[in-house]
């Protein structure tokens, strides 16, 4: 019995189609995707009480996320992050000597620019049982970015109830690239998540300025609010929201977040160097498929991925993807019951 359904295509002002696409492994993960902005809609999986939670936080339909509400309040809700995910200084950046001039706000470039890989719609490629695949072509200059990118994301739900992302891109022109997935996490479906149990396994975080950049210091974490190397709760005494770069260790597993209630854990890995981690104090209003309103810290965003604003620093890891190369980046979010 096939279980992946391509739902109602929906005309979008004469432009290419908007699809969605809802893949099931055998223990009954679903995943529901749509091809705009590459973005994650919904994610259920098996709790402790044997039925299904949903730990992705979405809006209720696919037409919310064009709408003007959203897009004057932009939380990149389970979207492919692109060209260049979190903040680049200045407005600008040089590759070989050459100056690229950048969509900035105050002189803080953001997750790819005014539109960015969020904010467009992917060719569905390839459809199985259990993998969608989406590809898109950013043309040379699109956000003042040099060279044609062509960007490829594998979604895949394995039988151990893993979500698999992987990321890959190559260049015609040196460039700098950075992609991640944005999706909000809750494993209770509801409420608060400072309740939930969290590890991050990070010895060092990047200090920015009030604008959130870089300063290009790294610092060690211990006996500071970003030490989260014992598990404990996410709303311990010192914690007052994150919004920063940890500087991820050699571990395989870079993040575990529990929830009691539901017996849900989530275990995060990846091949980058770094991992952004963002608890919004509140959510806008917005027509979620779950009402969030006036709850405080309702979710969390793991995003692995290279350090922001390292078109800047050469200390940083590096970010200018040649030619000939091919960028990677593979993310698992993998839940368990305990």
């Amino acid at each position: 019995m096939k279980t992946n359904i391509l739902e109602d295509t929906i005309e979008n002002n004469g432009n290419p189609t908007l699809r969605i696409v809802t893949i099931k492994n055998e223990n009954g993960m679903t995943l529901q995707l749509t091809n705009y902005g590459a973005t994650i809609m919904s994610l259920k999986v098996p709790n402790k009480q044997g039925t299904l939670t949903e730990v992705n936080v979405g809006l209720e339909s696919v037409e919310d996320y064009l709408g003007v509400i959203y897009k004057e309040n932009p939380l990149y809700l389970g979207s492919s992050i692109g060209r260049y995910a979190g903040r680049i200084s200045k407005g600008s950046f040089f590759v070989n000597n050459d100056q690229y001039q950048i969509y900035h706000d105050d002189g803080v470039h953001l997750h790819g620019g005014k539109s960015g890989f969020d904010d467009k719609l992917w060719e569905i490629s390839k459809i199985t049982e259990t993998t969608v695949e989406m590809r898109y072509l950013s043309p040379h200059l699109e956000e003042g970015y040099p060279g044609n990118l062509a960007v490829k994301v594998i979604f895949e739900l394995t039988e151990n109830n893993a979500l698999k992302i992987t990321y890959t891109a190559k260049t015609d022109s040196a460039c700098p690239v950075n992609l991640t997935s944005h999706p909000y996490f809750n494993l209770n479906g509801k409420g608060t998540v400072l309740q939930h149990d969290l590890k991050i396994n990070s010895s060092a975080y990047l200090e920015v300025s009030s604008q959130l950049l870089p300063s290009g210091k790294i610092l060690n974490s211990e006996h500071t609010n970003f030490d989260r190397r014992e598990f404990s709760k996410l709303g311990r005494e010192d914690f007052i929201g994150f919004d920063d770069t940890f500087v991820l260790d050699a571990a395989p597993i870079k993040a575990i977040l529990f929830s009691a209630e539901t017996g849900i854990e989530l275990n995060v890995y990846s091949n980058q160097k770094g991992m952004v981690v963002f608890t919004p104090k509140y959510f806008p209003d917005l027509p979620f498929a779950i009402d969030f309103s006036n709850i405080a810290f309702p979710a969390i965003c793991f995003e692995p991925q290279n350090f922001p604003d390292a078109p800047h620093y050469s200390d940083f890891p590096n970010s200018i993807l040649e030619p000939g190369e091919k960028y990677s980046n593979e993310i698992i979010y993998a839940f368990s019951i305990r």
